[in-house]
């Protein structure tokens, strides 16, 4: 199948929105494609995020969204791998390894010192990718997180 991989930039926001919809809705949130346009947007615009994403017939079949941000424990920058998605029909043809390695070459390119990740404890799938790439799940730390 023929793709294009493209690091988003601004004007990119429109065709990446509905697919990051999906991914809202993936993790039970309510849809609501003009607030998902409007997030990516914004980190877009903002320089806030790096998102990678599979371009096929000019829809977004996948993406990955990548918060750079620092590593104070190891003194250097790292980044955090935040939303990792490919659409149902597009799935298992290789597009999350292709995403994952355009993360990591971004990565390597930009002189990060790791990439983090966190996923659902159900997502088999994204676990098996992420460890047949070397990622590593964490047995040291929980996550917590505080709704304000």
């Amino acid at each position: 199948m023929q793709y294009e991989l493209h690091q988003a930039n601004l004007n990119d926001y429109k065709i990446i929105s509905s697919t990051f919809d999906q991914y809202r809705l993936f993790y039970k949130q309510e849809s609501d494609i003009e607030g998902a346009g409007k997030y990516i947007k914004e980190r877009l615009k903002n320089n806030e995020a790096v998102i990678f994403f599979i371009n096929i017939n000019n829809k977004c079949a996948g993406f990955t969204q990548l918060y750079p941000t620092f590593d104070s424990v190891r003194l250097r920058k790292k980044i955090v791998l935040y939303d990792l998605f490919v659409c149902e029909e597009f799935r298992r043809q290789g597009f999350g390894k292709v995403l994952m390695n355009a993360a990591k070459g971004y990565a390597e390119l930009n002189s990060f010192g790791s990439i983090e990740l966190s996923t659902a404890k159900k997502n088999l799938a994204g676990q098996s990718l992420y460890e047949s790439l070397g990622y590593i799940q964490d047995q040291e730390f929980y996550s917590y997180d505080l709704e304000i």
